[in-house]
């Protein structure tokens, strides 16, 4: 069964950001959506466009890493993989999922120069709560803007 991907923005990007171009051009059919509002109402969205679905594949950057995290832990048997880019998982909206483990596969890319989401404070949530992780500290920034477009995609959304 062929997989839904699903690229999440980060808070104060779009879905006319320069990861989502990427995606659409080099993996059509990959959803690309944009997500205006709260993270309530990010999240309903979120789960209406993908209600159903049982073969997830999520990226999520920085906010949308907090929103795949969070749709992860509550959805567990339906993605089959989480791609996450610094995601916000340090914030305090996810402290209810910070006692709670999950099995799914969890490929975390985070720059080590970054200056809006914590690294140190990441890898502590992550390791605790994703069984399956596989951490990456990279040399960049916040937007991985060295590393992003090397990361094997191909693979990962496969």
């Amino acid at each position: 069964m062929e997989p839904l991907r699903i690229f999440i923005h980060g808070l104060e990007s779009n879905n006319q950001g320069t990861k989502a171009v990427y995606f659409r051009k080099n993996f059509p059919g990959m959803l690309t959506p944009n997500f205006p509002g709260s993270l309530d109402e990010r999240m309903a969205k979120l789960q209406d466009l993908i209600a159903g679905e049982r073969h997830i594949l999520m990226v999520g950057s920085s906010f949308g890493g907090l929103m795949a995290s969070i749709f992860a832990m509550e959805n567990e048997p339906s993605v089959r993989r989480l791609i996450l880019l610094a995601p916000a998982i340090n914030l305090m909206e996810f402290l209810p999922y910070r006692g709670r483990k999950i099995l799914t596969p969890v490929h975390l890319y985070h720059g080590r120069q970054d200056e809006v989401v914590p690294i140190e404070e990441v890898e502590s949530v992550a390791s605790r709560v994703f069984s399956n992780l596989t951490f990456h500290a990279v040399d960049d920034d916040h937007y991985l803007h060295k590393t992003f477009e090397g990361i094997e995609w191909e693979e990962l959304l496969a």
